[in-house]
C-alpha cells in the first residue's frame, strides 16, 4: 500500500523497497523539519543478515544509534543528511523524540483500538508509527512525559498498571521505511501529511490510549488466569 507524506495530500512516497532511504530522509528534514540521524543497518553475513554494530543478540538489529552522541549529531539539515545517507545508502532512519514530537508508546493491539476510537471521536491525530516489535507509537507535541503521569492518575489509572510508555528527551524511534532484522519493516499507521501538520497535545489522546491500554491488560489478566 502506498501512503502519502508531505505538504499536499496529493504528494505520493513511491514503493518503500524501491525508494532510497536518502529520499525518505530529506523528505523528514525538507517537509516535516523533523531532525533526523543516521543509525546501523543490515549486513549479509554466512547466508544472514546481522546488524552493523556485530553483536549476534542484538534486540534491533540495523534499527539503532552506531555511536554514543547520536543526540549530537541528529539534523534538520537537507546537506547534513545528503552526506550521511551518500557515505551510507543502508543506513537506518531513527528519529530523536523530545524536539519537535515525543511518542506515546503502546502495544499495537490497544493502539489500533485506540485509533479507531480517536477516529470515531473526530480527535486530532498526528503521525503514529507501527513497529515490527508489536508496538504503535503516537505522535504528540514535547513535554508529554511530564504531564503522562498525572493525567492517567486522573483518569483513575496508576501508571505502572499500564503498557504506555512515552518517549521524549534522549530518546529515538526508527523512521519508516527502516527494517528491523527479520522482523520487518517500520510502517505509518497514520502517515504524515499535511492535515496532521500541527501535532496534537497528549491530553487529546491520553484517555483512549489509556482505555485500551486498561483493556489491553485485563485481557492479559484473563488469558494469565485461565
Amino acid at each position: 500500500m502506498e501512503e502519502t507524506i508531505g505538504v499536499t495530500e496529493t504528494a505520493p512516497i513511491p514503493p518503500q523497497r524501491s525508494e532510497p532511504l536518502l529520499d525518505h530522509a530529506l523528505r523528514y528534514t525538507e517537509e516535516r523539519h523533523w531532525d533526523v540521524f543516521a543509525g546501523t543497518w543490515l549486513e549479509s553475513a554466512d547466508g544472514r543478515e546481522q546488524c552493523s554494530c556485530g553483536a549476534a543478540d542484538c534486540p534491533a538489529p540495523g534499527a539503532h544509534p552506531s555511536v554514543k552522541d547520536w543526540a549530537s549529531l541528529a539534523s534538520g539539515s537537507a546537506v547534513q543528511v545528503r552526506r550521511l545517507w551518500t557515505k551510507n545508502p543502508k543506513a537506518s532512519i531513527l528519529l530523536p523524540t523530545g524536539r519537535t514530537f515525543d511518542a506515546l508508546d503502546v502495544p499495537d493491539s490497544a493502539g489500533f483500538l485506540a485509533l479507531a476510537r480517536l477516529e470515531r471521536m473526530q480527535r486530532t491525530l498526528g503521525p503514529v508509527i507501527a513497529t515490527p516489535a508489536g508496538r504503535m507509537l503516537f505522535f504528540v507535541l514535547p513535554g508529554a512525559g511530564a504531564k503522562v503521569p498525572d493525567l492517567l492518575r486522573k483518569l483513575g489509572w496508576q501508571p505502572p498498571q499500564l503498557d504506555l510508555h512515552t518517549r521524549g528527551e534522549g530518546a529515538y524511534t526508527a523512521a519508516p521505511p527502516t527494517r528491523i532484522g527479520g522482523r520487518g519493516s517500520v510502517q505509518w499507521a497514520q502517515p504524515p501529511t499535511a492535515s496532521n501538520r500541527w501535532l496534537p497535545d497528549v491530553e487529546e489522546l491520553i484517555d483512549a490510549l489509556a482505555y485500551a491500554c486498561g483493556r489491553e491488560a485485563a485481557a492479559e489478566r484473563a488469558r494469565r488466569g485461565a
